[in-house]
């Protein structure tokens, strides 16, 4: 079995599954008091989301939603969503994108594991602003914040 690629990516941390069907495999655990992705939706993903441990607060379309341990969330393209984890322990989850390609996102903007502080460099504000300007040549659309 090859070697799973571990990434820091926004402050989670990313196990990629290399999978040989139409749709993107990840295990994410996002650290207690973590914001996850900014707000955002996709034109063309579908995505769903398993937890595995703990509990993750999502933002579905306007609606805050908690899923625990064992519970699942399909996200239709079109539908802008997030996620925090306000728990006291990290959350684990899977992670799935069809079709495939988003975890070239993740590849894009992820620090290797191993590298030093490198939950501190996945969320510095010039990775921030470089996921903002390029997420939407990842199907990852960022709604402006109105003023």
């Amino acid at each position: 079995m090859e070697k799973l690629k571990k990434l820091w990516v926004l402050g989670q941390e990313v196990t990629l599954h290399p999978t040989s069907g139409d749709y993107d495999l990840a295990i994410i655990q996002t650290p207690p008091k973590s914001q996850g992705p900014p707000p955002h939706l996709h034109h063309e993903y579908k995505e769903a989301f398993f937890i595995i441990e703990g509990e993750m607060e999502f933002f579905v379309d306007g609606h805050h939603q908690t899923l625990k341990t064992g519970e699942s969330l399909d996200i239709p393209p079109g539908v802008l969503h997030t996620f925090a984890n306000k728990g006291n322990v990290p959350c684990k989850f899977v992670s799935i994108h069809s079709p495939k390609g988003f975890l070239n996102f993740f590849e894009k903007f992820g620090v290797q594991y191993e590298q030093e502080n490198a939950l501190e460099k996945s969320v510095q504000p010039e990775t921030i602003q470089q996921v903002l300007a390029e997420a939407e040549n990842f199907d990852m659309h960022i709604p402006a914040v109105p003023q």
